[in-house]
């Protein structure tokens, strides 16, 4: 039987991560928006309370709770501002759930533990200044030298760049297959920041997610210890796309709430805002939008928590996690233009939080696979012409500890 019921937990988690974005973001989000301010505290608050480890296993320092628990926590987050999803986006989903799945009992202990306790800050590094969706196209290198590897490369477009401590890079270690296009001449290492000849700075004047870091990295000649590979050599692409599929899933449940804020500030607008002498609210074209926003919000949530019970049970879920990135993001898109047309002129001000969320929801369509490759990749599978393939590693399905302490128990 299906059960579309949440459990106490989840029940449990969402009204823990609600309260904190209401009580420590929501207050201050304008002033650091409008400043392009990244406010580094929040980032030891979101560890205080179990969120950056939030469905890694207890053995390794995490909180335990479910992937189902990971969504509902970014989509509450986002439901704020994008800023707080983008971490659990990267640091959860890109990095730790990777590394969960590829590392070595060795590497999880020194890395993955810390980061799922919140003590280190970690991320993904793919992006370069002349490589997106098109990943073979990347340049960084990485050549062996007895017992290591030197690591040379760039990475633009890094959320936490200039914040992290430890980083996903990917880059060549087959010259002969890079020149052939040949993905599996890409590796994946594990950088630390206090590598030497590793360097990174910020980037500002963006559109949106001004709150939140973005920026580049550069490796010249850093020197990694070959204990540092995760998964073996030429696998690199296989996990890219591995963690691309988790970092999808929460930018699906983040854009999920997108959603739900921008009707949620039109319901209450429309209610107050009088024209013609009546409540806006009365009018049909507003309500036909607040309508197609209520719609997309209940059909992308269903979209994102069939992903993550998928994830739960050890299901492949490519497919579906895709589908909920590319209809959340983009109806996300929507519901923020229509939520600036519900304000009014007033929506085209920053007075109000619409016109932040119409700002910030733009780089989802476009990050994690833009709406391009996503609307590809679902026709390929419609038509049969893509397959969702078993990697040599998947994604540990979900384990209830027998006994833990609740996550809102404060």
């Amino acid at each position: 039987m299906i059960d579309f019921e949440l459990t106490e937990d989840h029940k449990a988690i969402q009204r823990m991560v609600r309260e904190f974005a209401a009580r420590e973001v929501a207050p201050y989000i304008k002033e650091w928006d409008e400043k392009q301010h990244f406010e580094r505290s929040v980032l030891d608050k979101m560890a205080a309370l179990g969120l950056l480890g939030i469905c890694i296993p207890e053995e390794y320092g995490g909180a335990g709770f479910d992937y189902i628990s990971l969504g509902l926590a970014c989509e509450e987050l986002e439901a704020i501002d994008t800023f707080l999803r983008v971490i659990m986006s990267v640091h959860v989903g890109l990095n730790s759930m990777t590394l969960l799945t590829w590392g070595t009992e060795e590497q999880k202990r020194k890395y993955l533990v810390p980061q799922a306790r919140g003590e280190k800050i970690a991320t993904y590094g793919l992006t370069e200044p002349g490589a997106g969706s098109d990943v073979v196209g990347i340049r960084s290198t990485a050549r062996r030298e007895g017992d290591e590897y030197v690591l040379n490369g760039e990475k633009m477009w890094i959320s936490l760049a200039d914040v992290a401590d430890h980083f996903l890079f990917f880059c060549w270690t087959d010259e002969a297959k890079r020149r052939q296009r040949d993905h599996s001449g890409i590796s994946c290492f594990i950088v630390e920041r206090g590598m030497k000849g590793f360097s990174s700075g910020t980037i500002h004047g963006k559109m949106g997610i001004r709150a939140g870091n973005t920026g580049y990295f550069s490796l010249q000649d850093v020197r990694v210890p070959k204990e540092n590979l995760l998964g073996e050599e030429g696998e690199g692409f296989k996990i890219a796309m591995f963690a691309l599929e988790q970092g999808r899933y929460t930018v699906a449940a983040g854009a999920t709430g997108v959603i739900r804020a921008c009707r949620d500030a039109s319901i209450a607008y429309a209610l107050e805002r009088e024209t013609f002498g009546t409540k806006i609210a009365n009018h049909q074209l507003v309500k036909e939008k607040i309508a197609e926003m209520e719609a997309d919000y209940q059909m992308c949530r269903l979209l994102y928590l069939r992903a993550g019970w998928m994830k739960n049970i050890g299901l492949p879920n490519a497919r579906a996690t895709s589908l909920a990135k590319w209809q959340a993001t983009v109806r996300s898109e929507k519901a923020a233009s229509m939520a600036i047309e519900v304000h009014g002129a007033n929506g085209y001000s920053n007075d109000y939080p619409v016109e932040r969320y119409f700002r910030n929801c733009k780089a989802a369509v476009i990050y994690e696979g833009t709406r391009d490759i996503h609307t590809l990749m679902q026709a390929d599978w419609a038509l049969g012409l893509k397959q969702e393939k078993a990697a040599r590693r998947q994604l540990p399905p979900y384990r209830a500890a027998d006994a833990r302490q609740a996550i809102a128990a404060d």
